[in-house]
């Protein structure tokens, strides 16, 4: 069950250029309440890739060397986040590897976000860098992604539903991802700057 704050109506909206500066305080605010833990702070999911049309909601993943359950929680609780309770949370299969990992939602009130805490060698950060940069390299695909999600979400109204639809057409989308990985020999750089966009 969502938060009672998150229930809503279903959208997906254009692309909005005030995203990356929206992602940019998020991450200022993030970096503040962790201090050295955060390895990166990436901007990732659909608001990351400019012309993209997305749900009006920031994803950011903090990448760190491993997770400790509680003292991310502590850390991200002092300001308000909220550790999701979902049984999804705290594991995710990328790759057909089990994962950890952390999600939590905003503050009451506060701009819609999703706050994904990964460990940084982990195949699921690199999988959410890799989408990101595949989809803001290759046009045709941006846009066909986009207008696939547009009509998905004007068809299916439950947030659960448009998922369980999606992810299948997201696997397809990936495969993708990765041939254009190895033609373009894409790789997780370690130069990303700590707040990356």
């Amino acid at each position: 069950m969502p938060f009672p704050d998150e229930i809503g109506p279903m959208a997906v909206v254009e692309h909005r250029p005030q995203w990356p500066l929206e992602f940019q305080q998020l991450a200022g605010q993030l970096r503040a309440a962790m201090g050295t833990v955060p390895l990166h702070i990436d901007h990732v999911g659909s608001t990351s890739v400019p012309g993209l049309a997305a749900k009006d909601c920031i994803d950011v993943q903090i990448r760190v060397r491993s997770i400790d359950e509680a003292r991310d929680i502590a850390l991200l609780s002092a300001i308000g986040f909220r550790c999701r309770p979902e049984p999804w949370n705290r594991t995710e299969v990328s790759g057909g590897i089990p994962c950890r990992k952390l999600v939590f939602a905003p503050p009451v009130g506060a701009r819609p976000c999703n706050v994904h805490l990964r460990e940084g060698s982990g195949p699921n950060a690199r999988y959410a860098l890799l989408f990101r940069d595949y989809l803001r390299a290759d046009e045709p695909s941006r846009r066909a992604w986009g207008a696939f999600k547009q009509r998905l979400a004007a068809s299916v109204s439950d947030l659960f539903d448009y998922g369980q639809i999606k992810a299948p057409a997201t696997e397809i989308l990936m495969a993708a991802a990765e041939r254009w990985a190895v033609e373009t020999s894409w790789s997780v750089s370690p130069q990303t700057p700590p707040a990356s966009a």
